[in-house]
């Protein structure tokens, strides 16, 4: 017996001492293994006769017991020691500050969306949006454009499958011509101005932004691009008021004080007097810079709204008259921002983002300026 308290004061040792899964395991198959030792005194059973075999089985069961018992509770303490270890290796102090690479980013695209409304806010303007998908009735023809105009050619518009003949006429029994019945994926965001229109009397300050389409794509255009356009309807409103108020959103959107913007005479179905607005700039040494120089960007069109959309809106065009303005959301960030390609917008490349995305808490406004 005296034999066998050794055994266990030896066994028990060496699982206690066990620093790691790997010794610990070791002690085990030095104990219970093919070839362990208290494995091995268990084979000699058979050589003993009567009671001192039954006292011995005993014995060695009760030591057996006592080494699980041990392999046991040191396991669950070295898996315990090892958890702890790993969770203070990866804990995290979230009172800290992030990384500035693990930092996310504001899209450039959201980040212009959110100057332009903090600019046209200040002037009293107010953000609505609409539909992606439009009818042809407020896509085209309650703007004035005619039913052989280009843009409305299946080349230049995204027309969504149509339910044959029975599909329109059906339109046109709910109360719905078959032209409101054609639908499509909005060319511009025009069709909210109209939409307006129909659902609200004048006074209207609005600026419209959301995304459209059409079928183009290269360096310089995406089959699916943003847009912000304003309209002003009321019984006082000018040409002058227009000049003024884009004069001073270019001014503020680019921060430059004194950049000279120009008014070209132009043509839109749906504004007369029209007019293309170019800002200058500077392209020396292959650098383009905003501001004073010798040379002209075009950024956005704009003009007078036409009697036409007026009255096809339900507006009385003998009381009210307004203006209204366009622009690429997408164009004026290249411009701002120094972005090369338009095609970047939509990659997903974080490392493009990081460059040119905005901090998340830089929320643009005219009294804390606007992002850079």
């Amino acid at each position: 017996m005296d034999r066998l308290e050794t055994l266990k004061s030896e066994l028990l040792s060496a699982i206690d001492g066990a620093a790691d899964m790997a010794a610990l395991e070791a002690a085990r198959v030095g104990a219970l293994g093919k070839k362990g030792r208290l494995t091995e005194l268990m084979k000699g059973l058979g050589e003993l006769a009567g009671e001192a075999r039954k006292a011995q089985g005993q014995a060695l069961n009760q030591l057996r017991a006592a080494i699980e018992g041990a392999l046991a509770a040191k396991k669950a303490a070295l898996e315990s020691a090892a958890l702890d270890a790993k969770l203070a290796a990866e804990r995290i102090d979230v009172t800290l500050p992030p990384r500035p690479l693990a930092q996310g980013r504001i899209h450039p695209l959201s980040q212009c969306m959110e100057e332009v409304a903090a600019i046209f806010g200040e002037m009293g303007f107010t953000v609505v949006e609409g539909p992606d998908i439009e009818s042809d009735w407020h896509n085209f023809t309650a703007l004035n454009i005619p039913p052989d105009h280009p843009a409305r050619q299946m080349h230049d518009t995204f027309y969504l499958a149509q339910q044959g003949e029975a599909h329109l006429h059906q339109g046109a029994l709910v109360g719905e011509s078959p032209e409101r019945a054609v639908r499509l994926l909005r060319t511009h965001t025009s069709p909210v101005q109209v939409r307006t229109m129909l659902s609200q009397k004048p006074p209207i300050r609005i600026l419209v932004p959301g995304r459209t389409f059409r079928k183009d794509s290269d360096m310089t255009h995406t089959p699916m691009f943003h847009q912000f356009e304003g309209l002003v309807i009321d019984e006082a409103t000018h040409m002058g008021h227009l000049k003024g108020c884009l004069i001073d959103f270019c001014r503020a959107y680019f921060e430059v004080d004194d950049v000279p913007v120009r008014f070209r005479p132009s043509h839109f179905p749906f504004t007369e007097p029209s007019a293309e607005v170019d800002i200058g700039c500077s392209r020396k040494g292959g650098e383009l810079k905003i501001g004073a120089g010798d040379d002209w960007l075009e950024i956005l069109g704009c003009g007078m709204v036409h009697p036409n959309v007026l009255e096809m809106c339900g507006v009385d065009s003998t009381k009210y008259q307004g203006f209204a303005f366009g622009m690429g959301a997408e164009r004026i960030s290249m411009l701002k921002y120094g972005i090369p390609d338009l095609r970047t917008f939509f990659d997903a490349d974080i490392r493009w983002l990081r460059h040119y995305g905005f901090v998340p808490l830089d929320v643009p406004s005219l009294v804390g300026g606007l992002g850079q």
